[in-house]
């Protein structure tokens, strides 16, 4: 029998698939990068003078991260074992280190949103967002080491290409999310912004499946595929769309909402994959040979 048919005692799994419901985790993904990306983008923002983009930004990025905790509370079943995560810090564990990144995080980017929605404290609002905007990449990026350092293949094997996957995918989304809310004269950012963060996406995604070897397949067959082929054809359409709809302010939202879009299936198609190589020993084995083979 070769490596490649590679089948465990009885048929079954070497791994316990992880039991994370795909709603609450990869929402969870994606909105913790749409969050981090655009505190980014409203410091920028706010640094530059373009107001509107940068209160449509903090709002959002507010909204994108308290639904994203909602959704990782739901799925640990009760909001007890989140608080017992930041009960010690653990720099090894990147559990450890997210939970109180994002307990650092959010009040942050509630009161950046307050001040902007309310017109209040607006020395505080701002001091808020521009340490939101610093924190922002540590939010957008976090969420793909912790993937990488499961034992799960599809996760772990991309574990040098995840982090950068989730970081561009979040640009796209945070630029999408600028493009709706910007009028046309402050929606300059976001446009950069989301035109690089896709087309790193597309790149990061493909180089990644490219050096999975076996692992690949986990993305390239089933549900993974369908959804990351759709995060594909909407990530680049709404990158190429928002490049090209500089002066139409219709086609600037619909590129930004297409990019949204795009992130958030990428997120599901990386869930979606690792969660297909758990369930199949020759994902945990054939890679483990390799490594052994090689020394």
């Amino acid at each position: 029998m070769s490596e490649d048919a590679f089948t465990s005692y009885y048929g079954r799994p070497v791994l316990k698939p992880p039991v994370w419901k795909a709603l609450d985790i990869a929402g969870y993904l994606f909105l913790g990068g749409l969050a981090g990306a655009s505190s980014v983008l409203s410091a920028g923002a706010e640094l530059t003078g373009r107001p509107r983009l940068a209160r449509g930004t903090r709002i959002g990025a507010a909204g994108a991260i308290a639904v994203s905790l909602v959704a990782l509370v739901h799925d640990l079943g009760r909001p007890g074992r989140f608080v017992n995560m930041l009960r010690v810090l653990k720099w090894t564990s990147p559990m450890s280190v997210g939970s109180w990144i994002l307990s650092a995080y959010a009040p942050l980017a509630g009161a950046a949103a307050f001040s902007a929605v309310t017109g209040r404290l607006p020395r505080i609002g701002t001091a808020a967002a521009m340490a939101g905007g610093v924190a922002g990449p540590a939010v957008a990026a976090y969420t793909g080491v912790l993937l990488a350092d499961t034992a799960v293949p599809g996760w772990h094997e991309g574990h040098r290409e995840l982090p950068y996957l989730f970081v561009s995918s979040a640009a796209a989304a945070g630029g999408g999310l600028g493009l709706l809310v910007a009028p046309r004269a402050e929606v300059t950012p976001a446009r950069r912004l989301g035109v690089a963060g896709g087309a790193a996406e597309l790149l990061v995604a493909r180089l990644m499946r490219a050096r999975l070897g076996t692992v690949a397949e986990a993305y390239e067959t089933g549900r993974a595929r369908v959804l990351m082929r759709a995060a594909e054809a909407l990530t680049g359409a709404g990158a190429l769309t928002a490049a090209l709809g500089r002066g139409d302010r219709r086609l600037s939202a619909a590129g930004g909402a297409a990019l949204l879009a795009g992130s958030a299936l990428t997120r599901f198609g990386v869930f979606e994959a690792g969660m297909t190589s758990s369930k199949d020993p020759k994902y945990t084995v054939v890679p483990q040979r390799a490594r052994l083979r090689t020394g």
